[in-house]
This record gives C-alpha cells, sequence and structure tokens, in this order.
C-alpha cells in the first residue's frame, strides 16, 4: 500500500491505518528502536507506541514522509524510554560512545539559544547534503540509526578505526557549520 493511501486511511479514522503502517514500515521502525533500547520487549512496545502516536497526530497533521514521520516519532520514544530505563544507571557503552560523541557539538555550542529548530534542521540537511555518499551514510547511520561503529565498519567495508576518524572528521566539519551559522544569526 502507498503511503498516501495509508495516510487517507488515517484521516477517514480507518482503524487497518495502523494494520497497514506497521505492515510497511514495521521493520524499518524496529531497527531504530532496537539499536537504541537493544531489548525484544521494549523495542516491540516503543512500535506500539508509535503506531498509536501516528494515529493521534494524522490527522490534523499530515507528513510530506510517512516513512520519516514514523522513523522521527519512534527515535524519540525510544530515546525517552531510554533515559527513563537509565534514569538512576549509567547507560550502557554504546549509548554513552554515541552521546558522549554527540556531546562534543553540544559542550560549546548551544542550539537552543542560537538557532530555531527549523533553521538547524536546514542547516543539518545542507551539511548532510554535501557530504559524499559513504561519509553521509556512515554519519546516519551512526547518529539517526545508532549503529554501532563495528556495525558501520562491516557495512562499509572498513576497519573500525576508520569510521572512528570518518565520524570524528564529520562532527570536527558540522561543528565548523553550526559554529559559522551560530555567528551570523
Amino acid at each position: 500500500m502507498k503511503d498516501n493511501e495509508i495516510i487517507s486511511l488515517f484521516e477517514i479514522r480507518d482503524e487497518h491505518a495502523i494494520e497497514a503502517l506497521s505492515d510497511k514500515y514495521h521493520p524499518y521502525c524496529y531497527k531504530i528502536a532496537w539499536n537504541l533500547l537493544t531489548n525484544k520487549e521494549d523495542s516491540e512496545e516503543c512500535l506500539n507506541d508509535t503506531w498509536f502516536s501516528v494515529w493521534s497526530l494524522i490527522p490534523p497533521k499530515k507528513p510530506s514522509v510517512l516513512s520519516h514521520f514514523c522513523g522521527r516519532i519512534t527515535r524519540n520514544l525510544s530515546i525517552d524510554r531510554l533515559r527513563k530505563k537509565y534514569a538512576n544507571r549509567r547507560p550502557d557503552v554504546h549509548m554513552a560512545d554515541v552521546l558522549g560523541e554527540m556531546d562534543q557539538l553540544s559542550v560549546t555550542y548551544t542550539i537552543e539559544d542560537q538557532l530555531a529548530e527549523k533553521e538547524l534542521l536546514e542547516i543539518i540537511n545542507d551539511f548532510l547534503g554535501k557530504m559524499d555518499t559513504e561519509d553521509r551514510d556512515i554519519f546516519v547511520r551512526r547518529y539517526w540509526f545508532f549503529d554501532s561503529v563495528a556495525a558501520i565498519a562491516k557495512r562499509h567495508a572498513m576497519s573500525v578505526g576508520s569510521v572512528k576518524m570518518n565520524l570524528y572528521r564529520s562532527r570536527k566539519k558540522l561543528l565548523k557549520v553550526l559554529k559559522k551559522e551560530g555567528k551570523h544569526l
């Protein structure tokens, strides 16, 4: 079933919309949830919350890209679940690594204070659009899908060290772009 047909089912409040959405996007959303939560039950529960959220949001919203809409909801719900799970404990090493890498961007640059969300998204999309395909895939796999460095290295037939260096360089380039854009606002 096409995305616009699924969205139409949501708009007329047809309960088959949830089934069609799940049939089409379960593997995609499950991978996002699994990479964050690494727990089958938590991942499945997060997907159920995703389908409910989509049901609650459409209408009035009408997403232009349904996969991205669902992916973003799944990602945010997974991050929230992970924060609750580790509120009083130290997170697993994989997530600590990812969050530590991203802290390099946020320590010296307070996004909320300097840019509106829409402007930030435009800057990041422009940054990603200028990257070569492999570098962009490595960056997105790590910071959107939360793939491990080892999984990315295997996917691109690279060493773990090469992937880490690629990510480090990409973060430095993004930080430079963010600093430049922040000064002009």
